[in-house]
């Protein structure tokens, strides 16, 4: 579960109930584990593949860049030292980057584990340190449907009573598709969806897709890698693309569909009115561009040959 609230005085605190930062002094640089990750860049768990099967960082510079940028930053961990069972809560402050004290042990936490931070965007730095919750809302509300099971709740103390949003998707990308087709007329009841892993060399390839068509003319279609909205496509979204032509038409040819046997439906045509999400999630994604908006991991025929099978064995089933 993640929790991000607005202040009132536009700070933002988020806090997870994730296994917490760790706080062990760090061998090399002398201080705790939480200020190497808060202080020093390149710092990320990702870099190696054992901490997270995936992670959408890229150079380790997130946190640590809201900590610089913040005028004041507190921290508040909770999570058991080596060798301890119970946890203990675990706080610190920074100010424009520079932690005022070393990480400290403040107290005992029990059972509970997670992160804290909240932060002051700094005014000398930023023009404009108001928070949008449009904005918000809608990334929160993206990342949960892209992790089902997952609860974000974004609270926004500015307006009283204070507004909430909770965001919780069971169905994952096939309520995204849903909701993408809100006051449309769509084709078929349901989204078709489907789901899949395929083992690569370092790690497990994740994809799942949706689709539904409703009787509007134009194409929605969003395509993410490990969470990250990859505005330029790449290619998972290649791969689902040829798939969907190839797949369309071959089941029309099996079908009869076709006056002529070298008749066939072009990529334009078969996503005329077209809602789809292509979610994958693998280790080491290679972005291309800072703003990682497009996907070049080899992965294009192994999507391809995905939904190939899947849908082709959908259309049979449901002819």
């Amino acid at each position: 579960e993640v929790n991000v609230i607005i202040h009132a005085d536009d700070s933002v605190t988020v806090i997870n109930d994730g296994r917490g930062i760790p706080v062990d002094m760090h061998p090399e640089e002398g201080v705790s584990a939480a200020e190497v990750v808060l202080t020093k860049l390149h710092a990320g768990g990702k870099f190696d593949s054992n901490t997270y099967k995936v992670s959408g960082g890229l150079h380790g510079v997130g946190v640590s860049c809201v900590n610089a940028l913040s005028e004041r930053f507190e921290i508040e961990i909770w999570r058991p030292a080596k060798g301890e069972t119970a946890s203990s809560t675990w706080e610190q402050e920074y100010s424009k980057g520079i932690p005022k004290a070393p990480l400290k042990k403040t107290g005992k936490a029990g059972r509970k584990t997670g992160t804290k931070v909240t932060f002051w965007p700094d005014p000398t730095i930023m023009d404009v340190t108001k928070f949008n919750f449009d904005t918000l809302a809608t990334r929160l509300r993206e990342l949960a449907f892209l992790n089902k099971g997952l609860k974000i709740t974004l609270t926004d103390e500015r307006e009283d009573p204070a507004r909430i949003s909770e965001f919780l998707f069971n169905g994952g990308i096939e309520e995204f598709i849903k909701h993408l087709n809100r006051g449309k007329s769509t084709l078929h009841d349901k989204p078709i969806y489907f789901e899949g892993e395929k083992d690569l060399p370092n790690g497990k390839l994740v994809m799942e897709v949706a689709l539904q068509y409703n009787d509007s003319y134009s194409e929605t279609v969003f395509s993410f890698a490990n969470n990250i909205n990859t505005v330029d496509g790449g290619t998972h979204l290649s791969g689902f693309r040829s798939a969907l032509t190839r797949t369309i038409n071959a089941a029309g040819q099996q079908a009869g569909l076709f006056k002529d046997v070298k008749e066939n439906l072009t990529g334009d045509d078969v996503r005329e009115g077209l809602s789809a999400v292509v979610s994958v999630k693998l280790p080491q994604p290679q972005f291309e561009g800072q703003t990682k908006g497009k996907l070049n991991s080899d992965i294009a025929g192994i999507v391809q040959a995905f939904v190939n099978e899947r849908l082709g064995g959908y259309f049979e089933q449901n002819s």
